[in-house]
């Protein structure tokens, strides 16, 4: 392993890159007495509600107990999908053909939306559709993985690619994996320009956002609710938690049904000039089929490498993870082995009992959560859809609104499921997919 002095660049932080371009937000002002609208938390999915209940002529207060845009939105890879992940994962075993439809309808009309947002509202978001090659870890994955792209074109109608091994090289500059598929419909955006892109919109709306306003409490009083706040009281008809990965144990039925996942990235200082056109000319996103699999992408500018993975089965440091992580890179490409790490960064996705998002209401308070690591566009979707339902405007938020909301850790204590879900991982992409199999 190389020393710390050859790994790490002298500007290293333990914070994400997007950050440098657009850091999070201390906005201190303080809070409104009354509103018709609170919504505690400030990612894609709590902005977009908001800006859509104020663009409704209602009055809407932001709360974050962090900056805003310090939480798990800033801290994703960026990747923009239209549904493949939803078909993709285990998430439609047991579905009604009816319900599936709508489900897959929402997810294309979720990335569709974020298209048309960026280009009407002129965000500044660096979104480009590159496509996504999905690699194959073992030959029986390129199995799977052809049959899934079928999947793909018959339930969404996106492009789907069939790579051979022999042929990957051309597009990811790697013989890591045994060929693979392209989805077109596919894309990358600059998570934090975008998240500031948001906040102005919804404040352009009319909404407050206010930083540094941990709630302590939800108290229900007649007419609506007392939201109680590290900064103070506010009253509020309606209440929508958008919290995912940062949920907590402020509502105990929320906290027994999403599980924070964490998830460690690293960037890296700039690569030389064409190297990224022999690894990535495509400047495509990039993931594969192991169960704690690589996802990685260029840069929005197209300088850097950002790679991400779960490094261990427990939490480790961002230093740590930056070692583990940079070692699994030059595992894909070994061109890479003399690059410095800049950033290294960790943030928490909100995992649920059937990987599906949940928009509902229980005992009065609104939620929507539950992205399962694919909230871009898909929580952007999802803040707009309910904010109408919060209102009393609409009657139903649709399909993710339907069915029940499992309780997620029925058998394990929180603190042991994500590392022994992560262990079962490992052993499964070590043995080729037999855990998988034998636990059907």
């Amino acid at each position: 392993m190389r020393s710390d002095t050859l790994l790490f660049h002298e500007d290293f932080r333990a914070e994400p890159y997007w950050w440098d371009a657009a850091p999070p937000e201390t906005a201190r002002a303080a809070l409104p007495g009354q509103v018709d609208l609170v919504v505690v938390g400030s990612g894609y999915c709590g902005l977009s509600a908001a800006a859509e209940a104020a663009k409704r002529g209602a009055g809407v207060a932001v709360l974050d107990a962090a900056e805003i845009g310090a939480g798990g939105s800033t801290r994703s890879g960026g990747m923009v999908s239209s549904g493949q992940k939803l078909a993709m994962t285990n998430a439609i075993r047991g579905v009604s053909p009816e319900r599936l439809r709508g489900l897959m309808q929402e997810s294309m009309a979720s990335f569709a939306y974020l298209k048309r947002l960026v280009a009407d509202e002129a965000l500044d978001a660096d979104l480009k559709i590159t496509g996504r090659f999905f690699g194959a870890f073992t030959p029986a994955h390129f199995e799977r993985l052809r049959k899934q792209g079928e999947l793909l074109r018959e339930k969404t109608g996106v492009t789907v690619g069939v790579v051979t091994r022999e042929a990957q090289r051309a597009l990811i500059g790697s013989d890591y994996y045994y060929g693979g598929i392209v989805v077109d419909e596919y894309g990358g955006l600059h998570t934090a320009k975008y998240h500031r892109a948001l906040r102005e919109l919804a404040r352009r709306r009319g909404a407050t956002l206010h930083s540094h306003a941990a709630v302590d409490r939800i108290e229900r009083r007649a007419g609506g609710f007392r939201v109680h706040t590290a900064r103070g009281a506010l009253d509020a008809k309606h209440v929508l938690v958008a919290t995912n990965g940062y949920t907590g144990a402020l509502l105990p039925f929320l906290a027994r049904r999403v599980l924070p996942v964490a998830s460690y990235q690293i960037a890296t200082e700039p690569i030389p000039a064409g190297l990224m056109d022999v690894l990535n000319p495509g400047r495509r996103m990039i993931s594969d089929s192991k169960r704690n699999l690589f996802y990685t992408r260029p840069s929005p500018d197209g300088t850097r490498m950002l790679f991400g993975s779960r490094p261990a089965i427990r939490e480790v440091s961002e230093r740590e993870a930056a070692r583990r992580l940079h070692a699994r890179m030059v595992g894909l490409w070994p061109a890479l082995r003399d690059v410095r790490i800049t950033h290294a960064w960790k943030g928490y996705v909100a995992m649920t009992g059937d990987k599906l998002p949940h928009l509902g209401q229980h005992e009065g308070i609104h939620y929507a959560l539950g992205c399962n690591g694919n909230g871009v566009a898909l929580m952007t979707w999802l803040g707009q859809r309910i904010a109408p339902c919060v209102l009393g405007l609409a009657e139903t938020p649709g399909p993710f609104g339907e069915g029940a909301f499992p309780t997620r850790r029925p058998r394990f204590a929180g603190e042991w499921a994500v590392p022994l879900g992560a262990a079962l991982y490992t052993l499964d992409d070590l043995w080729g997919g037999r855990v998988r199999a034998a636990l059907g």
